[in-house]
């Protein structure tokens, strides 16, 4: 254990330089306001925000407003509650009204109002001054203190219409007109036009293919036409002092401006400066009619059906992982393992029941281990509870079966199963079921919970005792079948195999000869330090010397590529990359590395995981950056990139169908090796969310909001930061 301890100081010592400080940032997340039944299936057609924080909207059925976080008709003045507007505007802050007959606000104690004919104009903007320009299908007018005056119309319409100052625009689908004192020129003429903007003396230009920008003074060009977005169909535009928000017809996205200075906290950027919102992990829909900012900075989006906004939240990653931990302790823990939650009702949590899953014991580790590493770093007595409480879970896995050291993927009542039913097997009694098909997923995991366990959490030796019990049973059953779990039918499970001569049939370009060599010598250093029986201390060194153990371990990532016909029970185990081999890998090299037989061994376990560091670096996933800071790689682990990671995870685990695949921002790749589908890194709230075993560079996901993850992962890649120092 000593040993131990001079070996987490020198890491200590390494990373202090790099500590990333946990400063606030700004967490987005997705308020969805509830519509009232009065607006079920109303059209909406506008969004403004007055002075006092108010939403409006416009709806086929009058105008509503938000009561909390809900959207309703609004009903406040009586004069106005059974009337139908046809359009509303702000003017110098206030709500301005367009009825059939007549125009109106609330505001200035309610002297603003002028009649009309009846059923002429459809659409007001309201100037500085006061004046009121209105617009019908054909025609323009302008009213003052009562007065209206008609406006030569430019064009037929529709005309959309803007205000800035005391002058006013107006947008047809060809072209921009002015109208500054009473007198309409033409500003500029194009095609495709959809929206306008005002940013200082620059006019931001929407169209159906992007956006540009005009000066304002003499209608030259400002900002080249913009097509590199998301999406380039163009419904509205929000400037801002750091960039530029927009509406599209799938979903809104914020592009920060070149050279704009970043406040602080700030909203982290994606590729190019910009950050996507779409789905319903985001909002409603994604057709965004209309959006606008509050005082907060926050971002109200008017969609097809609905109004949502998009929050921007100051918290650090303490706070946010808080958060998270009372989400998994509150949803996710059954029989003391972390379950996925089904949804029954996509989206409803309400609706909501835990489920088995083919790898429980496996992420379950997962999150024990973050327990670990939080009970290390804070001394916190509810994590080491925590922590024993996922032990007993595991020491169950195995004596359910009462299999001799063979342990269960999972456990369930009987008659619940849920997943993989072909692989569960009943016990005798009629109360419970098990799920055997073990594989060696489930051997790391054990492994790295176990290790974590006896160095860090375990206090005294009867406690160690317990834990080296455990595993020892499931090392010992391994070696006495011939290094392979055996299942109750006698044979080899799937991928519960380290046989030398399994493995070493394999060339060194497919990864399982380099992943199960380490995985197996990890488990023996682990059980020769926990027992001291040199047993399985011998075994190692005669997998790694005789069988080439070792040469397998630290073979290089670069040789591994296609490799077509090596057939194992169906699968082609070299015609595509497997992430859940990255997850392994990293989640055994905490054993292999720390439970080193020799510091000879440890320096070349460290260059092995380095090297499978660099193939994946790109990913900027917490877990892999620490791991390889923890095993040799001290602050050269890029834990900003791993903070970035950890910043942008969404707070909604909801698996919602996420696509980008339409994107004009992004590089696409042609079909390859390690099905990588785009060159850029999206961050994490533009991505399907989905467990570690899943690449990152992947366009379109999600089952449509059918599951709730717990984020086990997220608490394993932020305590173990916050453990080696890295996250300060």
């Amino acid at each position: 254990m000593k040993h131990f301890l001079v070996v987490i100081g020198l890491i200590f010592t390494l990373a202090a330089g790099a500590a990333v400080k946990d400063t606030p940032f700004l967490q987005d997340i997705s308020v969805k306001f509830e519509t009232t039944a009065a607006l079920t299936n109303a059209t909406f057609r506008r969004l403004e925000i007055d002075r006092n924080g108010v939403p409006y909207v416009l709806t086929d059925r009058g105008v509503a407003r938000t009561f909390e976080n809900r959207l309703a008709p609004d009903r406040s003045f009586r004069p106005l509650a059974n009337l139908a507007a046809r359009d509303i505007a702000l003017g110098r802050g206030e709500l301005y009204y367009l009825f059939e007959d007549r125009w109106l606000s609330n505001g200035d104690s309610g002297k603003p109002l002028g009649h009309l004919p009846k059923g002429d104009f459809h659409s007001l903007a309201v100037a500085d001054d006061g004046t009121v320009l209105l617009a019908g299908s054909a025609k323009l007018a302008a009213m003052r203190d009562g007065r209206i005056a008609s406006i030569e119309a430019p064009a037929k319409g529709p005309f959309k219409l803007f205000a800035l100052g005391n002058d006013f625009f107006v947008l047809t689908e060809g072209a921009i007109h002015r109208i500054s004192k009473g007198v309409i020129t033409k500003f500029h003429q194009s095609s495709g036009l959809t929206t306008l903007a005002f940013r200082g003396d620059e006019l931001l230009v929407g169209t159906h293919n992007g956006y540009y920008g005009l000066d304002l003074k003499n209608g030259t060009r400002t900002t080249a036409l913009q097509t590199k977005l998301p999406v380039t169909d163009i419904t509205c535009l929000a400037p801002t002092a750091e960039g530029l928000w927009a509406g599209t017809t799938r979903g809104a996205f914020f592009q920060r401006r070149d050279g704009a200075k970043k406040s602080e906290p700030s909203l982290p950027d994606g590729p190019g400066g910009i950050r996507y919102y779409a789905s319903k992990r985001w909002m409603s829909d994604d057709a965004v009619i209309d959006l606008k900012l509050d005082a907060d900075g926050n971002v109200l989006v008017l969609t097809k059906t609905g109004l949502n906004k998009i929050e921007f939240r100051p918290m650090t990653l303490a706070e946010k992982v808080d958060w998270y931990d009372r989400k998994l302790r509150l949803r996710h823990i059954r029989f003391g393992l972390t379950g996925e939650r089904r949804l029954l009702v996509p989206g409803d949590l309400a609706s909501s029941e835990i489920i088995d899953t083919d790898n429980d014991g496996g992420w379950s580790s997962y999150y024990l281990a973050s327990q670990a590493f939080r009970f290390a770093a804070t001394g916190s007595a509810q994590a080491r509870s925590n922590c024993w409480e996922t032990f007993a879970a595991l020491e169950r896995l195995q004596t359910l079966p009462q299999r001799d050291g063979f342990f269960a993927r999972t456990i369930e009542r009987h008659g619940f199963k849920y997943s993989d039913p072909e692989r569960w097997r009943e016990l005798p009694g009629g109360d419970w079921d098990w799920k055997g098909h073990t594989s060696s997923d489930e051997f790391t995991s054990h492994t790295l919970a176990h290790g974590v366990m006896w160095q860090l959490v375990a206090k005294t030796d009867a406690e160690r005792q317990r834990i080296a019990t455990n595993y020892v049973q499931i090392i010992d059953h391994i070696i006495r079948n011939g290094w392979y779990l055996i299942d109750v039918d006698g044979k080899p499970t799937l991928w519960g195999r380290w046989n030398p001569e399994y493995l070493n049939h394999y060339p060194h370009s497919i990864v399982d000869r380099r992943l199960n060599s380490a995985e197996m010598i990890a488990g023996l250093q682990l059980a020769w330090k926990m027992t001291g029986n040199k047993v399985y201390r011998d075994k190692a060194y005669e997998l790694l010397d005789k069988h080439g153990f070792l040469e397998n371990i630290v073979s290089p990532m670069k040789l591994i590529g296609p490799t077509t016909g090596y057939i194992h029970f169906g699968d082609d185990m070299g015609n595509e990359w497997n992430h859940s081999d990255d997850e392994l890998g990293f989640a055994n090299y905490w054993v292999l590395y720390h439970f080193a037989f020799n510091n000879d061994l440890r320096a070349k376990f460290a260059k092995s995981v380095r090297d499978h560091w660099e193939f994946e670096r790109a990913e900027k996933f917490a877990i892999w950056n620490f791991i390889h800071s923890a095993c040799g790689g001290g602050h050269d682990c890029d834990a900003e990139g791993a903070v970035w990671s950890l910043r942008g995870v969404p707070l909604d685990t909801i698996t919602w169908r996420i696509e980008n695949s339409h994107r004009k921002d992004l590089t696409k790749v042609p079909e390859n090796f390690y099905r990588k589908e785009l060159e850029e890194l999206l961050p994490p709230g533009e991505r399907q969310f989905v467990r570690i075993n899943t690449q990152p560079f992947i366009l379109d996901g999600g089952d449509g909001g059918a599951t709730e993850l717990p984020g086990d992962e997220y608490l394993f890649g932020y305590w173990l930061g916050k453990y080696l120092g890295e996250i300060k």
